[in-house]
Parts: structure tokens; C-alpha cells; sequence
């Protein structure tokens, strides 16, 4: 059997050419229409020298042209370096090291960042605006009559080809590079379709940033489905909410605060919301105060699920358990699926129900990281997860506790390392420490912990201010606490929990 991300798309075109696929603004989007635009991009990318394997960096916001370039690199087999849209120069200058791409497609809002690094000589620029030097433009690939790839290209098996690298946050560095391959997106995607029951009378709302896992995973199990989604290139609750009404969409994808948008909104009520079937919640655990307050206004049930970067599908509670799911479990493990717990120290397997490491095997597992460093699985492809849990005798998953210190903001990761690095070059910066606290509305915000460099003055908001200018958005300091020392181990390594029960929670770890 061949894994070939394209047939996702290409089969669902051939059998539903005229059925629309995207909604994006005013847009409707067929999927013949989405097939047609990916092919002459593959065929003008090919032409200007993408070759199979080749890397190329992809950093669009939510907008049609990321599906269409990202399926023409999978057509083209080569793969796709998904840069999140909010990233800064220095971050993506450190993907440009590790991943090396040979061309860049960039939205216009962010392509001048580009020009601050040493970008690629061939580089695609999305969206109306004035001509930027040294780009091509997006619509002139999509106008051209390039040559058709010839078979060589399209005869070779994409199965464990490289076909896309998200980034994945760390506490030890900077992001790593996830590789994914052919096979274990297709496995991935057709997991998600399956455990949301999603058929060619659902809608969805895609508002996961398109470069983050799920939101390759939401795309293609919407194609796989014969679905259609909407396209947000920015959010608001009340747009999110006016769509979900007036787009009658049947499935709501939300995080954190996204959820925490919708508990807030003072006339949910008013709106006619009988479309949805449920309301996903992704990428943090479910707050269980804010879930019911909002099935209590609207009545509609949650679907919680959990996965990780590295495998995209790990537990999903059941469609069927609806409108009685759970919200103490993510639920259980898709078919192929395999999730059990580990001591955290011995990494010997522990009794259903035991509290460990939560860790799983699945053919949707990542091929590995880049940089590589230590490997991730143990014996018997094992993915350690990082997070602490116990698994019930049925197979229910429970996620309590992570081992790492990864800090989930609206379930985006984010290494407190990097966020350390770019504090303490702060020339008040004598030494800190940076955290997650627990935030209602994004599951997880960085806090930090900072030594003031003796003799100088500063206060929170000129350390905000410093890191804000440096990072993306959802790496932003939300709090600063002053402290006299820095608590470490005799290795030197920070007490971050130390650091949490001392200044959040005001409980001694």
C-alpha cells in the first residue's frame, strides 16, 4: 500500500469535484478548484527547480494558499518547514539552520522578516500589496503554464518520504524540528476523521494556526471526509460565533481560551447555534468550570481529545458517548493505537490504572527531531509523552501532571529555555527563571522569576516589553516577580516548581 498525502485531496476532487471544501472570507472554494490551484503551483515550483526532498519553508497564516502549497509539495514530494506566522527573525533564523530550506512562501504581512535573515533565492510572497523585491508572487504561479511534473516525480513512492516538520518547544533548547512522513499523516489524519465522525454533511471551523499539527490533521480529515471547513485568518469570539451560526457549522475546534471566549460572551444565547453537533477541545486539559458554563447556555456537548506533535492522535472520546462524554478523560486511544504508562524514573510499564509517564505506539509517530539528540521512544517504538497520568482498565486516558516544564499556552508549546535566553540578555538581567501559571483563558502564560543586575532599576512591564519585542506573541511574558536568587539543584538546574508554589500558589512544592 502506497501512503501518498495528495490522494487525500485528489481522491475526494475526483468524486466531489463541484462540493466546496473551503470557505475563507467571501470565498468558496471547490475542490476542484483547491486540486487545480495545487497542481500549477507543484508544476511552477518544479520549473523554478523544487525537486523531490527538497525543504521549503511555509509560512502563511490561515488562508487558501497554504492548502494549496502544501499539497503541492506533496505532489512535488518534497516537504514542507511549517513556520508559524508569529514567529520573529531570530526564530526563524534558528528553523532556517535546522531544516535548511531551499525556497520560502511567505504572506506578505510577514516576508519582510524574511529579509532578515539569509532567505532562500527563491521566494513566493502571498497576497495583495506592493511588489517586494526579490519575490515572486503567488499569482503569477498560479497563472503560469508550466510543465506538467513529469513521471519521475510523480511515480515515486512518497510513503516515507519527509513531508512535513512542525516545531516542537523543548525545556532544554530552542524548538525542534518534528519530521513527519508521508505514512504517519495519512495514518494521523484518517485517526482524526474516523474519532470525529466527520461525513460531507460536516462544517468545521479551523482556528488552530494551519503550521501547528492540527492544523494539517483538521484539513486533511475535513478532505478525507468530503467536509467543509472554514478558513480564520484572524480570530474574534464574535466572528468565531457569528460563523458557527451563520455558516451552520457542525463541528467547533477550540482550545483553551477559546472556550474561555465563548463561557465570556455576555449574548451567546442570542444566537442560533442548533448546527453544532459538539465542540472539540484540544491541546490542554478541560477546564470543567468553563465546559459546563458553556453547555449550560447552549447545550451543546463537549469532545475532548489529546495528542502531541510527535503523535498527532493519542486518545479522543468517543462521538457515540455524546451528550454524555466525559470530562475527566481525553478519552480513548483510535484504532492502531497503543497507550499505557511507565514508571518515571525505571521506564518499566505500570498496572492499568497505576500513576506514571503517560507513553504510546502508534503508526502515526513522528519519524524523529531535528537536531536528533536523545531519542524520545523507548524500546518497542514507546513515545514517551512527557505528561503524568494513569490509563483505566477500560482504556480511558487521564492526563494529571507533565514531567516536563513545557509551558501550553492556548496549546501552543512553549520552551521556557528559549523565552530564558532571550530575558536574560537584558542588560537588568542579572539571572531568571521562566514558568508556566495556570491562565483561564489560555490554559498555561509564561511567567519569570528575575534577579535585577545590581545597581540597575526596572520594573515588569520594561522586561515584558524586552522579550515582547523578540518573540511571538504567545511567548510574551505575562508576569514578572523580583526575586533575590534563582533556586537550583546542586547540578544547576532551576526549581521551576519551587518557583510556582513560592510565588503563584503560595504552597512550599
Amino acid at each position: 500500500m502506497t501512503f501518498d498525502y495528495s490522494d487525500i485531496l485528489d481522491d475526494t476532487a475526483e468524486r466531489s469535484p463541484d462540493r466546496v471544501g473551503l470557505l475563507a472570507g467571501d470565498w468558496q472554494i471547490t475542490y476542484a478548484e483547491i486540486r487545480g490551484a495545487a497542481n500549477a503551483i507543484a508544476a511552477a515550483l518544479h520549473a523554478r527547480g523544487v525537486r523531490p526532498g527538497d525543504r521549503v519553508a511555509l509560512c502563511l497564516g490561515n488562508q487558501p494558499e497554504w492548502v494549496f502549497v502544501f499539497f503541492a509539495l506533496c505532489r512535488l514530494r518534497a516537504s514542507a518547514v511549517m513556520l508559524p506566522s508569529a514567529w520573529r527573525a531570530a526564530e526563524i533564523r534558528h528553523a532556517f539552520e535546522l531544516t535548511r530550506p531551499s525556497a520560502v512562501v511567505a504572506s506578505r504581512t510577514v516576508a519582510p522578516i524574511f529579509d532578515e535573515v539569509e532567505r532562500p533565492g527563491l521566494s513566493v510572497v502571498a497576497g495583495p500589496g506592493d511588489t517586494l523585491e526579490g519575490w515572486i508572487e503567488i499569482a503569477d504561479l498560479l497563472s503560469e503554464s508550466a510543465p506538467a511534473l513529469p513521471a519521475e516525480v510523480l511515480d515515486l513512492d512518497p510513503s516515507d518520504r519527509e513531508l512535513a516538520l512542525p516545531f516542537s518547544s523543548g525545556t532544554t533548547g530552542m524548538p525542534k524540528a518534528v519530521r513527519h512522513t508521508h505514512r504517519s499523516l495519512v495514518v494521523a489524519t484518517h485517526q482524526w476523521r474516523e474519532s470525529l465522525d466527520i461525513t460531507e454533511d460536516d462544517r468545521l471551523q479551523a482556528l488552530t494556526p494551519l503550521a501547528h499539527i492540527l492544523g494539517i490533521v483538521n484539513i486533511g480529515a475535513t478532505f478525507v471526509g468530503e467536509a467543509t471547513i472554514r478558513l480564520f485568518p484572524k480570530f474574534t469570539p464574535r466572528s468565531m460565533v457569528e460563523s458557527f451560526q451563520d455558516d451552520r457549522i457542525t463541528i467547533g475546534m477550540t482550545v483553551a481560551p477559546i472556550a474561555a471566549a465563548l463561557a465570556a460572551m455576555p449574548d451567546l444565547e442570542e444566537f442560533d447555534l442548533s448546527s453544532l453537533r459538539y465542540l472539540n477541545w484540544s491541546a490542554t486539559p478541560v477546564n470543567r468550570d468553563i465546559a459546563e458554563q458553556v453547555s449550560s447556555r447552549i447545550g451543546v456537548s463537549w469532545l475532548p481529545a489529546y495528542g502531541t506533535t510527535e503523535v498527532p492522535i493519542i486518545a479522543v472520546n468517543p462521538v457515540a458517548s455524546l451528550p454524555d462524554g466525559r470530562l475527566d478523560s481525553v478519552g480513548l486511544p483510535p484504532s492502531e493505537v497503543d497507550v499505557e504508562t511507565v514508571d518515571v524514573v525505571t521506564h518499566e510499564f505500570l498496572p492499568r490504572g497505576s500513576t506514571g509517564e503517560i507513553v504510546v505506539r502508534s503508526p502515526a509517530r513522528m519519524k524523529g527531531y531535528l537536531p536528533e539528540g536523545d531519542s524520545p521512544f523507548l524500546d518497542g517504538d514507546w513515545y514517551r509523552t512527557g505528561d503524568i497520568g494513569h490509563v483505566e482498565p477500560e482504556g480511558w486516558v487521564v492526563v494529571t501532571d507533565r514531567v516536563k516544564d513545557i509551558i501550553r499556552v492556548s496549546g501552543t508549546q512553549v520552551s521556557p529555555v528559549e523565552v530564558e535566553r532571550v530575558l536574560v540578555s537584558a542588560p537588568q538581567v542579572a539571572d531568571c527563571a521562566v514558568f508556566g501559571v495556570p491562565d483561564e483563558r489560555r490554559g498555561e502564560r509564561p511567567a519569570a522569576a528575575v534577579v535585577v543586575a545590581d545597581g540597575v532599576e526596572t520594573d515588569a512591564e520594561e522586561l515584558i516589553a524586552w522579550v515582547a519585542d523578540r518573540l511571538a506573541p504567545y511567548k510574551r511574558l505575562r508576569d514578572v516577580y523580583f526575586v533575590d536568587e534563582i533556586p537550583r539543584t546542586p547540578s544547576g538546574k532551576i526549581q521551576r516548581r519551587h518557583l510556582v508554589g513560592r510565588l503563584v500558589t503560595g504552597a512550599t512544592p
